[in-house]
């Protein structure tokens, strides 16, 4: 299947075709799911061992995961009623946060994402139809409708079981979120006239032609792409000519978006 990505005048952003709210709750208990499954094989000394982020041990991704699902369950919850349930928590406080639970036992820290997760479950299943597309706003200042909140979470779960670096890698990625974060992540880039010309993911029997953006063609595995495209590996992506080009910070918010700009915040 060939795609070109949306003109950058469009208002729509790129939804997997045929999905429901529903559905992608499921997706996410799935995701959740596998990072369990993960978490029941770590130690108290392997959770303090260093993660594939920079800087962080695997206490402090999920830690994140954790407090990111919290911002999620958050916004939903000022979409369904329309007010705020509480202060929201700043960029400082949310640092400072993953800096203090990141030490904790492996099993205090795999109940955290695993309770925040229900949590965000329970209300996705019982929110009112009309509230998803309430608009509700992301930390850096971008605005979205509230399902979009489910693949933010989807999103954040399967990337950050890969930075865990203990045996979950991009070839683990459900084929739908991969095509769904490649349709997101080729939008936003397009609109950015970033240098690419063609992405082929040849597992996925998808195409997308950057029409704007002069550069090479990519190829490979749907996996391997995004794997490039969100700063994780080159690995598996093959250039005919040219050189592969170095990305953005990701995730991007999506474009064509509903207003603001900056990286998404949680």
């Amino acid at each position: 299947m060939s795609r070109s990505v949306p003109e950058t005048g469009s208002r729509s952003v790129p939804e997997p075709v045929g999905q429901t709210v529903a559905e992608v709750v499921e997706e996410i208990v799935r995701s959740g799911d596998r990072l369990d499954a993960t978490l029941a094989g770590i130690t108290d000394a392997e959770v303090r061992a260093p993660s594939l982020l920079p800087g962080w041990t695997r206490g402090h991704v999920l830690t994140h995961v954790a407090r990111s699902v919290d911002a999620y369950v958050w916004l939903l919850a000022v979409a369904r009623d329309g007010v705020e349930p509480g202060p929201r928590a700043g960029r400082a406080e949310l640092a400072r946060a993953v800096a203090d639970g990141a030490g904790r036992p492996a099993a205090e820290l795999a109940e955290d994402v695993r309770s925040a997760l229900a949590r965000l479950v329970e209300d996705a299943r019982a929110m009112p139809a009309e509230a998803w597309e309430a608009p509700v706003r992301a930390l850096a200042g971008w605005a979205h409708p509230a399902w979009y909140t489910l693949y933010r979470c989807w999103r954040e779960l399967e990337t950050h079981h890969v930075d865990l670096g203990a045996g979950y890698r991009t070839a683990d990625w459900p084929a739908g979120y991969v095509a769904w974060a490649l349709d997101s992540t080729l939008s936003a880039l397009a609109a950015r006239d970033f240098p690419l010309a063609r992405v082929e993911a040849v597992d996925l029997e998808r195409v997308w032609s950057l029409s704007r953006a002069a550069g090479p063609t990519v190829a490979g595995p749907g996996h391997a792409l995004l794997g490039w495209l969100s700063g994780r590996s080159t690995e598996g992506v093959a250039v005919p000519a040219g050189r592969l080009p170095v990305p953005p910070a990701w995730p991007l918010p999506p474009f064509p978006g509903w207003d603001g700009a900056g990286e998404p915040g949680a």
